[in-house]
């Protein structure tokens, strides 16, 4: 078999895996409601199968770079959120979504333009969320109705993030660690419930899940943070498991909080 061949079919094996993780997390997503749903969002089902695909090609030292990139990322999506949940309380999809589309790529492009530390994108991170969460704070609540799936559900899903990942693989080579780690916290699952929900249960309903999502990708930023140190002293494997651990024990706490203050 040809080199090519087998890095063809390697790819369409990792797209179609990253693929299938995120469209079974978005259904759950669905179901459950904004909370439960804004929890599943904020866990690393898109970064995650892209930054393992990249561990996979590269060495420790490229998945820390890469993490140390991805931290500040993290407050793009916070004000990608932000914008989307503003807009879309009066707003139609195209300009909700494309105004927060745009956010995203304004401060990316300026992240990309910056040598980042880790104390430098904590502190991007802590901006974002003072600002983020207290304006959010007030959409949390809206009544879910019940989402009819449409036949173009599953495809485009995963085409988004088989998109994402082939695009990841592809290029990490090429553009080094840090683009690399922009390119993998590219907002795909937001984007997809966004585009795909809106339409249907409308921009309150849509925006409620997404504002929830704060206090989840705070988790996620930290888990960054695990991952660049646990990458660098400890090996790839060993960073991801650790980052990993970080999201799932950060949410299921936001989750158990949650029920506390709702029994009250």
């Amino acid at each position: 078999m040809s080199p090519d061949l087998t890095f063809l079919l390697i790819l369409g094996l990792r797209m179609a895996v990253a693929a299938a993780f995120v469209v079974t997390a978005s259904f759950i997503a669905e179901r459950s409601g904004p909370v439960i749903g804004a929890l599943i969002a904020t866990l690393p089902i898109s970064a995650g199968p892209s930054y393992a695909f990249l561990a996979l090609d590269h060495d420790a030292s490229f998945i820390a770079q890469g993490a140390l990139t991805s931290l500040p990322i993290n407050a793009a999506t916070t004000s990608l959120g932000l914008v989307y949940v503003l807009l879309a309380q009066r707003h139609n999809l195209a300009i909700s979504f494309g105004s927060a589309a745009a956010v995203w790529i304004a401060i990316a492009s300026f992240i990309a333009s910056v040598h980042w530390s880790v104390w430098g994108g904590l502190a991007l991170n802590a901006v974002a969320f003072a600002i983020c969460t207290p304006l959010m704070h007030r959409y949390r609540h809206a009544k879910m109705p019940p989402v009819a799936r449409r036949w173009y559900d599953v495809p485009f899903r995963a085409s988004l993030v088989a998109v994402l990942v082939a695009t990841v693989v592809t290029l990490s080579g090429r553009v080094g660690p840090s683009m690399s780690g922009i390119l993998a916290l590219f907002p795909a699952v937001f984007s997809s419930m966004m585009l795909i929900l809106h339409p249907r249960i409308g921009g309150k309903a849509t925006a409620a899940v997404i504002a929830n999502s704060a206090w989840g990708l705070m988790g996620f930023g930290l888990a960054f943070v695990v991952l660049h140190f646990g990458a660098a002293y400890l090996g790839s494997a060993a960073g991801l498991s650790l980052a990993l651990a970080t999201c799932v024990i950060w949410n299921l706490m936001l989750w158990q909080v949650g029920r506390r203050l709702a029994a009250r």
